[in-house]
């Protein structure tokens, strides 16, 4: 019996977020420039065919990866953090254990934040990035709260993001990776 029309377009739909989901765990593994098409297609298992199908180019595949790999949503509630007036040191830690929390549950995260530090690198100025400007005002605030440690406050955010980097990095590509605990993110900053 022939498929219907809603049947063909879900198929059409679960194969592009098939391959955005495959492809993006192949190029936080391997970068842009180390990827090619045919061995991404082998990665997912589907023809090299099929991705361009979807996609005309490699290129423009990353860019709809890129695209998904935003942190509008983590800096938002930074931002909304940041408004409140409650002390940096509640802040950070809210931050931590949200980080933390996605570190542990979840892969896309994982997947997200190794995309996003990638990108952040080919920057001309990566300090110049809202995620590590609107943590550096909470440091700041911490800072003269006399709770935070008193170095360059971009500095300071480049080492909590950094380190959220490695574990990203660690929870999609080594086994048995115990939990990232928010106290130890908290101690990079706190005195």
């Amino acid at each position: 019996m022939p498929k219907s029309k809603e049947q063909c377009e879900k198929m059409r739909d679960d194969m592009r977020s098939k391959i955005l989901k495959e492809s993006s765990m192949y190029f936080a593994r391997n970068g842009f420039g180390d990827t090619k098409i045919s061995d991404l297609a082998k990665h997912i298992g589907i023809g090299q065919g099929t991705i361009y199908l979807y996609f005309k180019s490699k290129e423009e595949l990353f860019e709809e990866i890129r695209f998904t790999a935003d942190n509008k949503d983590e800096i938002k509630k930074i931002k909304l953090l940041n408004k409140m007036p409650i002390p940096a040191k509640v802040k950070i830690d809210k931050i931590s254990e949200e980080v933390c929390k996605h570190l542990a549950d979840d892969e896309e995260y994982c997947v997200r934040i190794t995309l996003q530090t990638q990108l952040l690198l080919e920057r001309e100025d990566m300090y110049a990035d809202d995620l590590y400007k609107e943590l550096a005002k909470t440091i700041k605030q911490g800072q003269k709260e006399g709770s935070i440690i008193k170095k360059d406050a971009l500095y300071l955010a480049d080492l909590y993001w950094g380190n959220v980097y490695l574990y990203a990095l660690k929870r999609l590509f080594a086994k048995n990776i115990g939990a990232l605990e928010k106290e130890t993110l908290n101690r990079l900053l706190e005195k």
